[in-house]
């Protein structure tokens, strides 16, 4: 039987920190209670991170790689009503996989410079993608909105989704955010865009809404 390889420890670190992170939050999580998860020293987590804020940066680092892939609007051709769906539902998927962040976002943009400037930078980039999915769609006659209704739609769009999460979590505070928050998120991004939907486009919403929410 062939053995898979040992996780290097780096490796283990992050997938822990990370995992402590979505369950508790990054404020409360020491370095010593991810050493203590792994059951290594607190000096060989800190031989391959030197503080908390390098941990930080590097999962920031991971979760900017994977939303600059997911925030690239499709090439070559105008977009449509599935388009719109796939591209909230991997946001939302990215947003639950790095679930700290938006949780705390606060909290870590107030003590990070770096997480400061990198996420505006990415939100600014929603931003452009849910515009430009919105302008393919009306070029396509999907949709019927002017060029400030577009800009004002992408805003609204950027600010749900990046939200989401601290709306679930004051409804219910002691509570435990499941995965389908997301997915009544994505809907939720996706009801924003409904009004401005044209004929079989609004249908085909409607009938993607209900399969969407069964799940």
């Amino acid at each position: 039987m062939e053995h898979k390889p040992k996780r290097r420890t780096r490796e283990r670190i992050l997938e822990a920190s990370l995992r402590l992170f979505n369950d508790f939050g990054e404020h409360n999580v020491s370095t010593t209670t991810i050493a203590d998860e792994l059951d290594i020293s607190p000096g060989n987590l800190y031989y391959h991170f030197h503080s908390k804020d390098e941990l930080l940066e590097e999962l920031f680092g991971a979760f900017e790689r994977e939303i600059t892939l997911t925030l690239t609007a499709p090439a070559g051709r105008s977009s449509n009503v599935e388009d719109i769906w796939l591209f909230l539902h991997l946001l939302f998927e990215l947003i639950w996989k790095y679930r700290f962040l938006y949780r705390d976002l606060s909290d870590l943009l107030s003590r990070n410079r770096l997480l400061e400037t990198h996420l505006r930078a990415i939100l600014a980039h929603k931003g452009r993608t849910a515009a430009a999915l919105c302008e393919g769609l009306v070029s396509n006659g999907e949709m019927e909105a002017s060029t400030a209704q577009i800009q004002t739609l992408a805003v609204n769009m950027v600010v749900l989704s990046t939200f989401w999460l601290s709306f679930e979590y004051a409804r219910d505070p002691r509570g435990k955010i499941e995965g389908e928050g997301f997915t009544r998120g994505a809907y939720q991004v996706m009801a924003l865009v409904a009004p401005y939907l044209k004929g079989k486009s609004r249908e085909h919403f409607e009938a993607l809404s209900r399969e969407y929410l069964k799940r």
